[in-house]
């Protein structure tokens, strides 16, 4: 029986996780909620990241009716409601991601960022460390103070962490360096030695998720959001640290995979027409140090498996994205009983796509992928 693994799950955190967790001295500085002129903000310390009307109900969607989100759902919140809900969709065991926790890379104040993630992982620990064969633990990694994040990195690895949360997106205005300066080294120097793969999950380290107001903009924002992990990918590539540090891996994850092939071509392209200009040198063609290092994860991006003889098959993941309504929940086995429709695929090359990829990315402790690098 093929092994079913989505690569990318939400979990909702208790209200209170980030606001009582925190020493009273921080609070103010990482993630809250506040009730302002009745709307309930989400802050990371004086920045609002979202608001909602209080009076306002959640819209209804989809067939289901279910509020936006799906927030109230059981699976969303708790583990017995998510195992059952994975039992009906046919997964077998999945990554989880934050939902509140997608804004800590907002947070600018670094001991802030430090407890806020700290907070998290802690907990995320104790809700999924009994479930190893079923749940992958994600944690959220600190940026601010890189000397914060190696630490983190190296914690998480000893509690059996095999994953964690960098921004998809570094802004000009964030005060980080970009993906492509050497200053990252001693992060995926640490992350290549204690086997944590580095997740890039779609709008995190955004100022602004809804960057285009208007017409259109519901399909602009989502879409455009793929475009964070593109540029993310490009500076680890042509930036050379993906080439100095091989045994690092980083997943983009709810970005769709189709773009991951024409990327590496482009790369290629003129890494080859322009080389006099190029710096720095690279060991390896742009397009052999993706197919080494770089996955995706997706929910019905087949253009992405039609172009995997670019890319290498081992690049690509199914995920469900539950419980999110862009998602693919309540109806996974239907997707992927006809994700391959048409498609010249071997039925390895199918199990690997929809699991074992990721079971073997993830080290999840199934015995076909005990081991695998």
């Amino acid at each position: 029986m093929t092994f079913v693994f989505s690569a990318d799950g939400h979990i909702v955190e208790p209200s209170t996780l980030f606001s009582e967790g925190l020493p009273p001295s921080l609070r103010p500085l990482g993630l809250r909620m506040e009730v302002r002129d009745g709307f309930m903000l989400l802050m990371a310390g004086d920045k609002i990241t979202s608001q909602k009307a209080m009076n306002k109900p959640a819209p209804k969607m989809g067939p289901d009716g279910e509020t936006f989100g799906r927030a109230e759902r059981r699976g969303g919140r708790e583990i017995a409601g998510r195992l059952l809900d994975m039992e009906m969709e046919g997964i077998d065991a999945e990554i989880m991601f934050p939902s509140l926790g997608l804004s800590a890379f907002l947070i600018k104040n670094a001991e802030a960022e430090l407890a806020t993630a700290q907070v998290y992982n802690d907990w995320l620990n104790g809700l999924l460390s009994p479930y190893p064969k079923k749940f992958v633990r994600c944690g959220i990694l600190p940026v601010r103070d890189f000397g914060n994040t190696v630490a983190e990195i190296k914690r998480l690895a000893g509690l059996g962490f095999t994953s964690a949360m960098l921004p998809s997106l570094i802004e000009v205005n964030s005060g980080l360096p970009l993906y492509s300066s050497e200053e990252w080294d001693p992060v995926f120097a640490a992350a290549q030695e204690h086997g944590i793969v580095f997740a890039l999950h779609t709008g995190t380290g955004r100022d602004d998720v809804r960057s285009h107001r208007g017409p259109g903009g519901a399909v602009i924002n989502y879409s455009l959001q793929a475009c964070d992990g593109m540029l993310t990918i490009m500076q680890l590539v042509a930036g050379g640290v993906l080439d100095r540090f091989p045994g690092a891996k980083v997943c983009v994850i709810e970005g769709g995979a189709s773009w991951l092939a024409a990327l590496a071509e482009r790369m290629d392209e003129v890494y080859e027409a322009h080389h006099v200009f190029v710096r720095p040198k690279l060991s390896l063609t742009p397009r052999e140090i993706i197919a080494r290092q770089v996955a995706c994860s997706f929910q019905t991006d087949r253009a992405g498996i039609m172009s995997r003889s670019v890319t290498g098959t081992q690049s690509l993941m199914w995920g469900s994205d539950y419980p999110h309504h862009e998602g693919t929940f309540p109806r996974s086995r239907e997707v992927l009983a006809h994700l391959f429709d048409g498609i010249d695929i071997s039925e390895q090359d199918k199990a690997d796509i929809v699991g074992a990829n990721a079971g073997r990315l993830f080290r999840v402790p199934h015995p076909e992928f005990i081991n695998a690098a």
